[in-house]
C-alpha cells in the first residue's frame, strides 16, 4: 500500500476521533493506529527496497555500456591490426577506430546521464512522500499534544 494513504488514513483517524463526553479529550481507537503504523513500517522499507533496485539497475547498465564500449574498441583494435598491411588503409582503420572510440563514448556517456536522472526522480520521488509521511506524522502528533493540553487546562479549570 502507498505510504500517502496510510498517512491520509492516519490523519482521518485524528479528525474523526469522537469527543470523550464532557472532556475536550478525544478516543481514537488504540489497535487501529498500531495497524496503519505497522503498515506504514512494512510500505516505507519497500520503498527504500525499490529506490536500492533502481540504483543497483542503473550500475548495471553502467556496467553492460562499459563492457559495450570495450567490446567495440576490441573490434576496432582487432580491425586496425587486420588492415595494417597498407598505410592508407592504417591511416583509414585508425580514424575509424578514433570514430567508434568516440561514439562508444558518447553513447556510454548519455546513457549513464539519462540512468542519473531517472535514478534521481525515482529518488526525489521517495523523498518527497517520505517528507509528507513525516509532515503527517508531526501534525499529528501537534494534535494530539494540542488536546492532551486541552484536557490538562480543562482539568485545572474545573
Amino acid at each position: 500500500m502507498d505510504v500517502l494513504v496510510l498517512i491520509d488514513k492516519l490523519d482521518d483517524l485524528v479528525h474523526g476521533a469522537k469527543a470523550v463526553p464532557l472532556t475536550d479529550q478525544v478516543r481514537i481507537d488504540r489497535e487501529e493506529i498500531y495497524d496503519i503504523l505497522d503498515q506504514m513500517r512494512a510500505t516505507i522499507p519497500e520503498e527504500i527496497k525499490q529506490a536500492r533496485w533502481i540504483v543497483k539497475e542503473r550500475q548495471e547498465m553502467l556496467a553492460e555500456a562499459k563492457r559495450e564500449a570495450d567490446r567495440i574498441l576490441g573490434e576496432a583494435r582487432e580491425q586496425a591490426i587486420r588492415e595494417a598491411s597498407q598505410t592508407e588503409i592504417v591511416k583509414l582503420a585508425e580514424r575509424q577506430a578514433e570514430e567508434i572510440i568516440e561514439e562508444a563514448h558518447r553513447q556510454a556517456r548519455e546513457t549513464r546521464l539519462e540512468m542519473e536522472d531517472w535514478a534521481d526522480q525515482i529518488l526525489s520521488t521517495l523523498e518527497m512522500n517520505l517528507e509528507k509521511f513525516l509532515g503527517a506524522v508531526r501534525r499529528g502528533r501537534e494534535r494530539l499534544h494540542e488536546r492532551s493540553q486541552e484536557s490538562v487546562m480543562a482539568t485545572y479549570d474545573d
